[in-house]
C-alpha cells in the first residue's frame, strides 16, 4: 500500500506542476481577457506595469510556482482575476451542483450498467442480449456534447418540456417542495444526457466480465448444487465480475469529468464544467488551477478508491499492494 500510495503522491506533483504551466502557455493576454480589449487600448505603460504586480504576473515562472505552492500548502487557491474573489469562493458556489448532477450520473449509470451488463451476460447471445449490446453499442458511438445537443433541442428547445439552461428558475423565490421540484426540472436534461453517456461503456464492461465469469469451476458448482438461477447469477457470478468492474472507477470517473465539462456548458448548469469553460475564455489563471485542481483530486481520489475496492472484493489482488 505505500508503494501505491508514493506513487500517488508523484502524480499529484506531476499534477500541480502541469496546474501551474497549462494556463500560463495558453495563447492570449491575460490582461485583455481580464479588462477588456477597450480599456488595454488607452493603458499607459506605468498602469500596465502596476497591473502585471497586482496579479503577479512581472515574477519569473519559478518565482510565481513557488508562491503558488506556498499559497497552496495553506489553503489558499489564490484570487481570482475577473470575479475579485477569492477561488476557493468561487469554487463552493459552483461544486454543490457539480457533485448533484456528476453524483447522480454515477450512481445512475453504474446501477443501470450493472444490472443490464449481469443479466444480458448471463442471457448471451438471446435476443435480449443482442438488443441491448446494438442499443448500447449504438449509444456509445455518440459523443457527450451531441447527445446534450439533442436533448436540449428535442426536449427543452423543440417541447419546451424542460428548461434549457441553469439550475433553478431566477428570481422565482421558491422554497420547500417546489424549489426541489423546480432544481429537478433543470436537472433532467443534462443528468440524462451525462447517464446515458457513460451507461454503455459501463453495461459492456460488465457485460465483458460476466462472459468471463459464468464458465469458471464455482459458478459450475454452484450450477450442480441446484442453487437458483437469480443466486449463481448475482451472489456468485455477478460478485466476480465486480473486480474488474472496480478496477475501472477511475478511468470512470475521469470519463465523467469530461463529459461533464461538455454537458455543463451546453446546458449552462452552473457548475466546475460551465465555470470552467468561463475561466478559459477569460484567462483567470488562478480560476483554472483551482478548478483543474479540483478535478485531478478528484480523479486520483477515485483511483484510489477503485484499488481499495478491488481489493476488498478479491483479496487475489493484494499483491499489487
Amino acid at each position: 500500500m505505500r508503494g501505491k500510495l508514493i506513487n500517488y503522491l508523484i502524480a499529484l506533483l506531476i499534477i500541480l506542476t502541469l496546474n501551474f504551466l497549462l494556463p500560463r502557455l495558453m495563447p492570449g493576454d491575460p490582461l485583455q481577457a481580464i479588462h477588456g480589449g477597450e480599456m488595454l487600448v488607452e493603458l499607459t505603460p506605468e498602469r500596465e506595469a502596476e497591473l502585471l504586480r497586482r496579479y503577479a504576473l512581472d515574477q519569473p515562472l519559478p518565482r510565481q510556482f513557488a508562491n503558488y505552492l506556498g499559497r497552496l500548502a495553506g489553503g489558499d487557491l489564490g484570487r481570482s482575476y475577473y470575479y475579485a474573489v477569492p477561488v476557493s469562493e468561487v469554487i463552493r458556489g459552483a461544486l454543490p451542483w457539480t457533485l448533484l448532477l456528476a453524483g447522480s450520473a454515477l450512481v445512475l449509470s453504474s446501477v443501470a450498467g450493472i444490472l443490464l451488463g449481469i443479466e444480458a451476460g448471463w442471457r448471451r447471445d438471446r435476443p435480449a442480449d443482442r438488443a441491448l449490446v446494438g442499443l448500447t453499442g449504438l449509444l456509445n458511438g455518440f459523443p457527450d456534447f451531441l447527445i446534450g445537443a439533442l436533448l436540449l433541442v428535442v426536449f427543452g428547445a423543440g417541447l419546451a418540456w424542460f428548461p434549457v439552461s441553469g439550475a433553478l428558475t431566477p428570481y422565482a423565490g421558491l422554497a420547500g417542495p417546489a424549489l426541489a421540484a423546480d432544481v429537478a426540472r433543470h436537472l433532467a436534461l443534462p443528468l440524462t444526457a451525462l447517464t446515458l453517456a457513460n451507461l454503455a461503456g459501463m453495461f459492456l464492461l460488465t457485460r465483458g466480465a460476466m462472459l468471463g465469469t459464468i464458465r469458471e469451476r464455482y459458478v459450475l458448482t454452484a450450477r450442480a448444487k441446484g442453487l437458483r438461477d437469480r443466486t449463481i447469477r448475482y451472489r456468485h457470478a455477478g460478485r466476480a465480475a465486480m473486480s474488474p468492474v472496480a478496477a475501472r472507477l477511475g478511468v470512470r470517473v475521469g470519463r465523467l469529468m469530461v463529459g461533464l465539462l461538455f454537458i455543463e456548458t451546453i446546458f449552462a448548469y452552473p457548475g466546475v464544467g460551465h465555470m470552467l469553460h468561463q475561466a478559459l475564455t477569460m484567462r483567470d489563471y488562478p480560476l483554472l488551477q483551482g478548478f483543474f485542481l479540483v478535478i485531478a483530486v478528484t480523479v486520483l481520489a477515485a483511483n484510489l478508491l477503485a484499488d481499495i475496492i478491488q481489493h476488498r472484493i478479491d483479496p487475489r489482488s493484494g499483491h499489487a499492494y
